[in-house]
Order: structure tokens, then sequence, then C-alpha cells
């Protein structure tokens, strides 16, 4: 048996990037501390099981069952919901997420889906693949109003990147007292969403998935926003409930959606949200980017910095648990 690692990266990986180079990325931040990653399900068993901090996506139940000596989980996602919080929580395990990672890249994804409605790129590459010249009207994003539900890291990013756009902008967060960089911040307030509603031309949905954000927008949200209005949804699917959604596309309710997710998620591919031009789906994507794994490994090390000095997890970044 070799010596208790002090980092383990779990084997399963995300947008089809491999974990190792998410270990190689941590070595790199911390050269006096051993970081294992396993090639088998029987290693990472073996590993976790000595190792005081772990890190990936996912905790599996037979390696949560294993991990006896685990002290610090940093989840390789901005959502934790699918972790057993619970759990982790009555064995005194800390745990923070990866809130900040996907800000850029995701951010990049709002703005080309909200110029290419803007400018109707869906008609010109329609009319590309039929060898079509053939003029056509579109749009400018000047003067629009962007509202943005969630100003969180995403949503924050979102923001940052509008105003050489001309455009206003509105957040909608728990706690509008805390203002962001948005021209307007307001909260959950039934009647104060849906006056911003009824001025909006685009829709982000940037916030994650809670109880009060679960189903937040549906028909009488859709009855509210103008009929041009384009959704782009990147926060996660049920916040939107999907009838309401079909139902607006289908009787031009919208002039468009954008969908990194969904509900269900994945999308079956006779879900009939697939057969509209108006439509487009990226399956659940817009998270991916090159400099992901370097952007986990800075929190971790930062975090594993923290706790050295303070001798505790208490002042970790990210913390959610």
């Amino acid at each position: 048996m070799t010596d208790a690692p002090d980092v383990v990266v779990l084997r399963r990986s995300a947008h089809g990037m491999d974990t190792e180079e998410y270990a190689r990325e941590l070595r790199e931040r911390l050269p006096d501390r051993t970081v294992a990653r396993a090639a088998t399900p029987a290693e990472e068993r073996d590993l976790v099981e000595r190792a005081p901090v772990v890190t990936g996506h996912r905790l599996p139940p037979a390696v949560l069952e294993a991990a006896e000596a685990m002290e610090y989980f940093a989840c390789a996602s901005a959502g934790t919901g699918h972790l057993p919080l619970e759990t982790l929580a009555e064995r005194g395990v800390a745990v923070s997420n990866g809130s900040g990672v996907h800000g850029p890249n995701i951010a990049e994804y709002v703005l080309g889906q909200l110029l290419v409605f803007t400018r109707d790129f869906h008609r010109s590459w329609r009319q590309n693949e039929k060898r079509e010249w053939r003029h056509h009207q579109s749009r400018e994003l000047k003067g629009d109003t962007v509202t943005i539900v969630g100003l969180g890291a995403i949503g924050r990013e979102v923001a940052r990147r509008l105003p050489p756009f001309g455009v206003e902008t509105v957040g909608v967060r728990y706690t509008p007292d805390e203002g962001g960089p948005t021209d307007e911040v307001i909260g959950f307030d039934h009647d104060a969403f849906h006056e911003a509603l009824s001025r909006t031309d685009y829709l982000v949905i940037a916030s994650p998935l809670t109880a009060e954000t679960r189903g937040l927008v549906g028909t009488a949200e859709f009855e509210t926003l103008p009929s041009s209005a384009v959704l782009v949804n990147v926060g996660r699917g049920p916040i939107v409930d999907a009838d309401a959604l079909l139902s607006a596309v289908r009787t031009n309710r919208l002039r468009g959606a954008a969908l990194d997710v969904t509900d269900p998620e994945p999308l079956p591919a006779d879900h009939d949200l697939w057969g509209f031009d108006n439509v487009s789906i990226t399956p659940h994507n817009a998270g991916h980017s090159p400099e992901y794994y370097a952007r986990l490994a800075d929190i971790v090390a930062t975090n594993l910095e923290r706790a050295a000095e303070a001798g505790d997890y208490g002042t970790i970044e990210n913390r959610v648990a």
C-alpha cells in the first residue's frame, strides 16, 4: 500500500475532458502535496479511504462510503443539488463548489445567442445550406432590454459584457438591496418581476434551481413577455415550465428560445422542441472551456492554502456546506 495521498481526483469527466488534466493542474499548484487520480473503481475506493481531500463532479455512494478520512470535498460543478449534502454535513465534511469557473464561457454563450437571434443568423444558415442568395431583415441589440435572472457569478459576467451593445439591463436576485452590475436590480416579487418581463426583449435565465425558481417562467410569464422576446436558459431546465414554453413557441408568443438546459434532460429525440427553426438547443455544454480545470484547480489550491493557515476549512472560497 502506498502512502496516503493528500488530494484525490475522481475519475468521472465532464464535457469530454479527462480528469487527469485536472490532476495535472492541481499538481502544478500544489507541488508539496500528493495528488492522485485512480484508473479503476477499486483503486479509487482505496485512495479516497485515506485522503483528506477529494474533488470531482459527483460522489457515488461507494466512494462516499469508502471516504472515511475525507475532510473536504471540492465539487467540480457549480450546482450541488446532486450531492448528499446532509450526509456530508453529518460527517463534518466541508464542501465547496465551482462557482465562477463557468462565468466567462457561459457569458460568451449568452452573448452569442443574443447576436444569433438579433441578426437572424438562423435564417442565414438555412439559406446557406440551400445555396440561396436572398436578403432578409434583422434587428439591432441597441436599445433593447435584457433581463438576467440570477446575479451570481454567471449572471454578473453576462451583465458586464453587455454595456458596449447599448442595451438596458435588469437583474433579478434574492437580495436586490445588494445591487449588481445591471442598470436596475429587482427581487423575485411577483409584481416587480412581471413588470420587468413586460418590457424585456431578451430573458436570460442564469440562476440555480431552487424551490423559488422551479417553474418561475410559466404560462403567465410567457403571456407577459412581449411576443418579440427571446428566452435564453443557461440555468436549469425546470426553471422554465416545459409545456408553457412549447405552447409559447407554437403560438408565436415568443420570437425564439436558446436552451442549453432542458426539462427533461437530455431532451428526447422525439420531443417537439427539436422541430422549431426558432429554438436553438445545445446539450448542456455552454460550460465547456479549455480553462475549466485550470480555474477549478485555482479554487482548490487557494482553499487548501486558506485551510492550512486557519487550521480548518471555515474560510474556504465557495463553501456550500
